[in-house]
């Protein structure tokens, strides 16, 4: 009941803030869903999690205060409370800074590693996944004036999101870093095409979504364990080279899909050197990557590792989810057309 209660209060808190035209409203909103979250995060009575719950809380506060007093300024100056009609700079860029710190975009994003790191990956996928939507609903309907202060956040993220993840062994972490640079993507092609913003937050659900998933399969937190992984699931650990490519944006692969619209785009606009660097630093992101992948198919876990050897008990896990976003993070590349002509109609 009490955790029916709580997916209830996400539901709901996303969905308010989804509908909402109203400050106020998106306001309540963010903050039912910031509370919703919080005993999920905190089931574990572990030191860790008890850590990462309160770093979670601070951060997301200290965010929601900033929006509300950036709103409550806005109607101070022009007399509106609407979404749509931030028209004054200061109250703009004000809540432009906290939604980015609302979902982790660099320089704002110290948190997001510290706190992922301290949940189990079932709270972790939701907070990477579910938690991204309602803010990100916001910054698209706010379509920010000040078009350098996301440039600059987008790069900025996807340099952090590339050099952040090189030296981390701990699994969630990298999955924190990724999911930042991906954010930074999204971020730096908003204003120019919203619905291209919003094919890559598409995918990148998808794709984090069987990361998730197959980590959680095979119950690995570090790198370490994943050299064991071969034993408990062949098929999966055979597959998972090519979901981690999709993630570094690899052709032939999904991932490379939002990337390589996002480029055109920006050559589009004029921002040939944006373009260069975004594409850069991806090969940031991707090296990391291919440590995952070398460090789960092509090392034999060696006896003098201090990780202990696993269990090999049959999963109870229920593999439908992982099966269906597999397929699709590997395989909708040739979509690409259908996809793009969805979005622009």
């Amino acid at each position: 009941y009490i955790l029916a209660t709580l997916l209830f209060g996400l539901g709901l808190g996303t969905t308010i803030t989804f509908t909402s035209s109203h400050w106020l409203l998106a306001w309540m909103g963010l903050e039912m869903n910031t509370l919703a979250i919080i005993p999920l995060m905190a089931q574990h009575h572990h030191p860790r999690a008890v850590e990462a719950t309160t770093k979670y809380f601070l951060t997301q506060a200290a965010a929601a205060a900033t929006l509300l007093f950036a709103s409550v300024t806005n109607a101070w100056l022009t007399g509106q409370w609407e979404i749509q009609q931030i028209t004054h700079p200061l109250p703009n860029t004000m809540i432009t800074l906290a939604l980015a710190l609302k979902i982790g975009l660099a320089p704002l994003h110290a948190w997001l590693p510290e706190v992922l790191q301290g949940m189990s990956l079932t709270t972790g996928l939701i907070l990477s996944t579910w938690q991204k939507l309602a803010p990100f609903a916001l910054i698209l309907q706010l379509q920010p004036s000040n078009s350098t202060l996301l440039i600059i956040l987008g790069l900025t993220s996807t340099f952090v999101g590339g050099w952040g993840g090189l030296n981390q062994t701990q699994l969630r972490k990298i999955l924190a870093y990724s999911s930042i640079a991906h954010l930074g993507w999204m971020i730096i092609v908003l204003q120019f095409s919203p619905s291209l913003t919003l094919l890559t937050l598409l995918i990148y659900l998808i794709m984090t979504f069987s990361m998730f998933l197959m980590f959680k399969l095979n119950k690995s937190t570090n790198i370490n364990t994943l050299a064991t992984s071969w034993t408990k699931a062949p098929a999966l650990t055979a597959l998972a080279p090519l979901i981690l490519l999709s993630l570094g944006g690899l052709p032939p692969l999904t991932g490379f899909m939002p990337k390589w619209l996002i480029i055109q785009e920006l050559t589009k606009q004029g921002l040939a050197p944006t373009a260069t660097l975004a594409a850069l630093s991806a090969l940031l992101s991707l090296y990391f990557y291919l440590r995952l992948s070398y460090a789960m198919t092509l090392t034999i876990s060696p006896n003098n590792l201090t990780s202990f050897t696993p269990w090999r008990l049959p999963s109870t896990q229920l593999t439908y989810p992982l099966t269906i976003t597999t397929a699709m993070t590997i395989c909708l590349l040739p979509l690409t057309p259908a996809i793009s002509t969805l979005l622009t109609s």
